[in-house]
């Protein structure tokens, strides 16, 4: 088998990227070192903008059927409960105004099910022992139970965790420090729900000793506690990953000390799990990139992990597909550097200030420090009857999960965003994600999300716009859609990522077709080289 891109590790990331490279037009192999799906979940929670960019691939549907899309949460402040919805958010540039309560193992099973649906098997106990970068291809050496085997491929995606063998291979530095708190994992049966909460409602209760959260999403149990307590300090910690288990009385005593009016009946599992923040100082060296784990680690706060990974897929598998098309025609006769580049601009850039937001999230949530204790432990429950009032603030919730949810996230500064002449006014600016919105198409009504969910370039032609040039409409990874309620003669070329990577006021097809050659979703030709 002919492989473009060769995908090493088959958690969300991994078989996102590949889901996305296969979308686009690539030749991808997947391996995955474990030979059963790794057990038990670390993720529960997917963000808004995480459903976007699976949505093109068709999973989307899937995903939500095994998801709360509805959740509630009961927090406990010293003796005042504070009860939340979170979903209903005032998010209207978005079909999925809530946050999702769903397993990381449900999501990894929805995307290997799609992957085999398009004939792509995860090849599990294969395990990538060298990556090599080389001017035409990558060098890779796979060992399975069949053997040792050598391969040449254009690119090689590193989504193998946080002790990444391609980051290795590659040479690329990490920096990284231990958190002084750690996770305490566990799936438990509980003799009663706390008295305020549903059987079907998260359960948070703050206190000195840092947070613990109950949700009902257990794997071998009904419910699924994440404690925070201070680290033991022990050397050797594999950071990330389920350690030694945790006695059913710890556990009891984690829950009486945040009072939590409950017993345990049943431990099913448990764990400790070392923390740490960490970013590798490149995500790219030639051929060999990185993405997930292996470019970025982060706190749990505010859960940022699964949704980073998916959303580095997301930026990176549609350009190592159109790189890959683009090479199978022949010699680089365009800007190859430029759009894999674009990767690292972006997303080190995106992950560096969500790793500073997870920072302070989790020192504010687990922080044994006398002031972070205080807060829970004293301030917290004064300030309990303001909170109702403050989560009635409908644009100020709204305002917080978008930064969570990085439905903030621009690219204006890559080199992947270009602006045209003259400059689309009142559109949304090069690098910025397309919000989704009513539109007008053929004469019917829809979403633009909607109309978008496909992989590709789509063209958004404003009504009174000239046609694209046919250059650009005979791609079959390019999609024209003419918004009949949108008056002007404007264009706007978003990316399969759903980000602006062009636009113009008025016909600009030199302009358009140089970002098109650029994006590599159209070969080059004299008159994209003349536009740049």
């Amino acid at each position: 088998m002919t492989v473009d891109v060769l995908v090493a590790g088959a958690g969300p990331t991994g078989l996102a990227m590949a889901l996305e490279a296969h979308a686009h037009g690539a030749r991808v192999r997947i391996v995955e070192r474990r030979p059963e799906p790794f057990r038990p979940s670390r993720a529960l929670i997917l963000h808004p903008r995480t459903l976007e960019v699976l949505r093109p691939l068709g999973v989307t549907d899937a995903v939500l059927e095994r998801s709360d899309t509805a959740p509630t949460a009961a927090l406990q402040l010293g003796p005042r409960v504070v009860e939340t919805r979170l979903a209903g958010f005032q998010l209207p540039e978005t079909a999925y105004p809530h946050l999702s309560l769903v397993r990381q193992t449900d999501v990894e099973d929805v995307l290997t099910r799609a992957l085999a649906d398009r004939g792509l098997r995860v090849e599990r106990g294969t395990e990538l022992v060298t990556a090599r970068d080389g001017d035409r291809n990558a060098s890779v050496a796979l060992r399975s139970p069949r053997g040792t085997e050598e391969i040449h491929c254009l690119f090689v995606a590193g989504c193998d965790g946080p002790a990444s063998t391609v980051r290795a291979c590659a040479g690329i530095g990490w920096r990284s420090r231990p958190y002084a708190a750690e996770v305490v994992l566990a799936d438990i049966d509980l003799a009663s729900a706390a008295d305020h909460a549903g059987p079907s409602s998260a359960q948070v209760f703050a206190g000195r000793d840092g947070l613990v959260f109950l949700f009902p999403l257990g794997e071998q149990a009904t419910w699924r506690l994440l404690a925070t307590r201070a680290a033991d300090g022990g050397a050797g910690r594999d950071f990330g990953q389920p350690g030694p288990v945790v006695p059913q009385a710890e556990l009891q005593r984690l829950l009486n000390e945040a009072g939590a009016r409950t017993r345990i009946e049943r431990l099913a599992w448990s764990a400790r799990v070392p923390l740490r923040c960490g970013l590798a100082r490149q995500f790219r060296r030639g051929r060999l990139f990185l993405a997930g784990d292996a470019a970025h680690n982060y706190s749990p706060a505010t859960g940022q992990g699964m949704n980073a990974g998916i959303q580095d897929a997301a930026n990176l598998g549609w350009k190592l597909a159109f790189a890959a098309v683009r090479a199978r025609e022949g010699p680089a006769t365009w800007c190859e550097d430029v759009l894999l580049d674009s990767y690292e601009e972006e997303r080190r850039a995106a992950a560096h200030r969500r790793l500073l937001l997870t920072h302070a999230a989790f020192w504010a949530e687990a922080s044994t420090g006398r002031v972070p204790s205080w807060l829970r432990g004293v301030v917290a429950p004064h300030v309990a009857p303001v909170v109702p009032t403050l989560l009635k603030r409908r644009r100020l919730v709204a305002e917080a999960v978008r930064v969570i949810s990085q439905l903030r996230v621009n690219y204006r500064h890559s080199s992947l965003s270009v602006q045209g002449t003259p400059v689309l006014r009142g559109a949304p600016r090069p690098g910025d994600r397309v919000p989704d919105a009513a539109v007008s198409l053929e004469g019917a009504p829809g979403r633009l999300h909607h109309l978008m969910a496909g992989p590709g370039v789509f063209l958004l032609v404003q009504r009174d716009a000239d046609p694209p040039p046919p250059e650009a409409v005979a791609s079959a990874q390019v999609t024209v859609l003419r918004l009949e309620n949108s008056p002007g003669r404007g264009l706007v070329a978003v990316r399969p990522d759903g980000h602006v990577g062009f636009q113009c006021g008025a016909a600009d097809p030199a302009g358009l077709l140089g970002w098109l050659t650029l994006a590599g979703a159209v070969a080059s030709h004299p008159l994209a080289s003349a536009g740049r």
